[in-house]
């Protein structure tokens, strides 16, 4: 006898539904057992994160403000990783998203009517993250320049930059020292619907119903699908396999950019350090968690900002390291990963028989 897994010709409903259901509680007791190794009490430490990501209406809009660039860049990571097109680089997409929509407020204030700048600013954003993602998808398409390295290495590039210019040339003359660009005008502010949280969710939320339509009811988003599964049978059915990771990549810089754009006009309201801590990482987590589903990302991009507000709430109640929430977030990958074999696949069991014949 021995066990083999085997994949599934369809997806399952119930897998699809109860797998990650099961991974999330096995990440909570796996969790529990190591707070408990520190001894601490595990049911308390949770109560103190969930308190501090949603026990007040203040810290609820904080958590928002965490979870809309996670939201943004989450969305760009899932369509690439549909093609199998393994983007780590929305870090340096949403950077290079930021250092453009403040080009366009510092520099192009002065040509523009004070109502275009804001919407011209998260254009070129956009437009500034799409190329920073059409960089490796060039490579790849052209060269065959392994992705992974050439989006990992543009991050870097990237935060090196933006840090040279609010170091360097763009730094506030004014700044007392601090590392950062002159404030925005007024009329470059991205307007606040609660709190800190800015408008950027609402163009989370639609872009996520967009992007679910056309993933899934458009002729180009099927096409996306096949050259994931299957390049060879895409090739045979005459799909432009380089157009289209060209396209879908130009798409998720997109999204990176307009996470960079939304955080420098909506939350610093300038280019300073902290543009870069780590979004563009854990929207691959919330693509993962998300199953490469745009409607469950934006829960799951809830769920890990939470973790990280909450992260802070229990070094202060806890005296706990704000890595915890961070921990927590590793504890969740981990077991939806793993979790994720049992939606593609199926456990059999094969019983071997013993023929033969027996004499004297």
């Amino acid at each position: 006898m021995r066990l083999v897994f085997e994949k599934r010709k369809t997806l399952s409903r119930k897998a699809i539904l109860l797998v990650p259901l099961a991974s999330f509680i096995i990440s909570l007791l796996l969790t529990a057992v190591l707070l408990t190794i520190f001894k601490t009490n595990p049911f308390v430490t949770f109560a103190a994160m969930f308190q501090g990501a949603f026990g007040t209406w203040p810290n609820f809009t904080e958590t928002l403000v965490k979870a809309i660039p996670l939201m943004l860049t989450g969305l760009g990571v899932l369509i690439a990783f549909r093609l199998k097109f393994w983007n780590i680089g929305a870090e340096g997409q949403l950077t290079f998203g930021g250092i453009a929509a403040t080009w366009v407020v510092l520099f192009w204030s002065p040509f523009l009517s004070p109502w275009m700048v804001l919407p011209v600013s998260i254009i070129i954003g956009m437009l500034a993250g799409a190329l920073w993602a059409g960089i490796p998808a060039f490579l790849k398409v052209s060269l065959k320049v392994d992705e992974v390295l050439t989006t990992l290495m543009l991050n870097y590039v990237a935060i090196l930059f933006a840090e040279h210019l609010y170091y360097g040339p763009w730094r506030d003359p004014k700044g007392y020292g601090f590392p950062g660009t002159p404030s925005f005008p007024e009329f470059a502010w991205l307007p606040r619907i609660a709190g800190r949280a800015h408008l950027g969710l609402i163009f989370a939320l639609v872009l996520a119903l967009l992007i679910w339509f056309i993933l899934n009811r458009t002729r180009w988003g099927f096409e996306l699908k096949i050259i994931g599964n299957n390049p060879a049978a895409a090739k045979c059915q005459g799909i432009n396999i380089a157009k289209s990771i060209m396209m879908a990549l130009l798409l998720a810089g997109a999204l990176s950019g307009l996470a960079g754009a939304c955080e420098v006009t909506g939350i610093s309201r300038r280019l300073q350090q902290g543009l870069s801590i780590g979004y563009g990482y854990t929207a691959i987590i919330v693509a993962w968690l998300a199953q490469l589903n745009p409607i469950a990302a934006i829960m799951v991009a809830v769920l890990m900002a939470a973790l990280l507000v909450g992260g802070d709430q229990v070094q202060m109640m806890m005296g706990l390291p704000a890595a915890m929430g961070l921990v927590l977030q590793g504890m969740l990958l981990f077991p939806m990963l793993a979790g994720s074999l049992f939606t593609e696949y199926k456990l059999r069991i094969i019983r071997s028989r013993l023929s033969g014949t027996l004499g004297a």
